[in-house]
């Protein structure tokens, strides 16, 4: 599932963005101010940002900049009230992707953050391979020999993470900082019952299963 870090102070509008986005089926997580904002960004991982210009605490140019000074590349669409062509552009140097001028349909949201989806997958892989495994990152299929494989959105997410990072080994509270909301109920042994289904439905156990377990420490994917 993709995970939308949503950064906004006015309810009446962060509400409701959250709400539509979510019977889109993306996970999304509010924060009203930029210090928070940054923290949730050094400790887990977003597929999109959603940030306003004008909020508390740290400004969103200077959350932009922050975040690109320390590394980070996940795509950011812009929302202000200004819509000079000035302060597009100082946006835009900051390093934002994109720029939504208030007021906005939710319509319009939805489809930015869908091109920029597009955009950032096409920069770093539609097509997700392991072995004969192999996942459409845009059409959201995965098939196995040629065979499609059905999952459900939380279980795609699961296989999508670990097919972008073959043979590494990920514990169980990493992968519930990646894949999961940061305010979820879910534990480690949530984890567990969602490998047990992907090694199910991927009809292999142990030595022919593509989620390896090693032991002590996490769980990766590789190649049977």
């Amino acid at each position: 599932m993709t995970k939308i870090l949503v950064v906004e102070d006015e309810h009446d509008l962060s509400i409701p963005i959250r709400d539509w986005l979510s019977r889109e089926q993306y996970l999304v997580e509010l924060v009203d101010n930029g210090l928070e904002a940054l923290e949730r960004l050094k400790v887990y991982k977003f597929d999109a940002i959603v940030l306003d210009l004008m909020i508390p605490g740290v400004n969103g140019m200077e959350v932009c900049k922050r975040f690109r000074e320390d590394g980070g590349v996940t795509p950011i669409l812009m929302l202000t009230a200004k819509n000079s062509v000035e302060d597009k552009e100082s946006g835009l140097d900051a390093g934002a992707d994109d720029y939504l001028t208030k007021p906005f349909h939710l319509k319009e949201l939805s489809a930015r953050i869908r091109a920029l989806l597009r955009r950032h997958t096409q920069a770093t892989s539609r097509e997700l391979r392991v072995g004969q495994l192999v996942l459409d990152v845009v059409a959201r299929t995965v098939t196995l020999n040629g065979e499609e494989i059905h999952f459900v959105p939380r279980e795609f997410s699961l296989l999508e993470f670990f097919m972008r990072h073959p043979n590494q080994v990920f514990s169980a509270e990493a992968i519930l900082d990646r894949v999961w909301a940061s305010d979820t109920l879910a534990s480690s042994d949530t984890i567990r019952t969602y490998i047990k289904i992907l090694r199910k439905k991927l009809g292999g156990e142990g030595k022919e299963s593509f989620i390896r377990t090693v032991h002590g420490v996490g769980y990766k994917i590789e190649s049977p």
